[in-house]
């Protein structure tokens, strides 16, 4: 019989060890592969608009009536005239939803008669007795501007949207908001989708998703939805 010159137990320790060490590098391994998915939820988070100002957190018992001025085209580009004509009804239908107030839209003739301009930005020098004129036509606690800031309605979609929530009485900012929403980022292509997914039901599927990212008025809605979403609570 051959007898080892290793001493007894030598052999057994040492393949323990190397047991235990490979068995942590398995571990440390496993806990890298366990951590990815969580870094990966947040690189694939859908967007959310960070350019928002909301003061206070919810509107006042007697904030009831908020009149909607026509939307207003940022620049004199062709593009947005016809973003403004399409999206104002998405806006207005919008708002309803949010049920956070009662919702009356202006009238661009009748703004002009009182005011020398069918739309207003809200970023102007206002005519002096402006939120005055809305209270008496309009018998409303707030005006809401809204401003069209970039709309590109061909693939990959772009919208802007600058809005402006006002009490009519002390002409106070209550809300405000200022974001682009820009198809070719991945949040936004995901949040779009999502957003069409629990909102819209179309009768074929092979219809779903498609709209979220080519049709201006789906994105559109889906955009102005998710600035509303913000709005100071109730």
């Amino acid at each position: 019989m051959k007898f080892s010159a290793t001493p007894a137990g030598t052999d057994w320790c040492w393949r323990g060890k190397s047991w235990r060490a490979a068995f942590l590098a398995t571990a440390v391994a496993l806990a890298g592969v366990q951590a990815a998915p969580a870094q990966l939820n947040v690189l694939r988070r859908d967007y959310r608009p960070n350019n928002v100002f909301a003061f206070p957190a919810k509107l006042p018992l007697e904030f009831r009536r908020v009149a909607v001025l026509p939307v207003a085209a940022g620049a004199t580009e062709s593009s947005l005239a016809d973003g403004s004509a399409a999206l104002g009804p998405v806006l207005y239908d919008q708002l309803v939803k949010t049920k956070r107030f009662e919702v009356v839209s202006v009238d661009p003739a009748s703004l002009r008669r009182g005011t020398g301009q069918s739309a207003w930005a809200g970023t102007e020098t206002l005519p002096t007795d402006f939120l005055g004129f809305l209270r008496r036509e309009y018998d409303c606690d707030g005006v809401l501007f809204a401003e069209l800031t970039s709309y590109h309605a061909y693939a990959p979609l772009a919208i802007g949207w600058r809005l402006k929530l006002v009490d009519a009485r002390s002409g106070q900012i209550i809300w405000a908001a200022d974001e682009v929403f820009d198809a070719t980022q991945p949040s936004v292509q995901r949040a779009a989708e999502r957003f069409e997914n629990q909102h819209i039901h179309w009768p074929f599927v092979h219809e779903e998703n498609w709209q979220a990212l080519n049709s201006p008025r789906q994105f559109g809605r889906y955009a102005i939805a998710t600035l509303l979403g913000s709005l100071p609570g109730r």
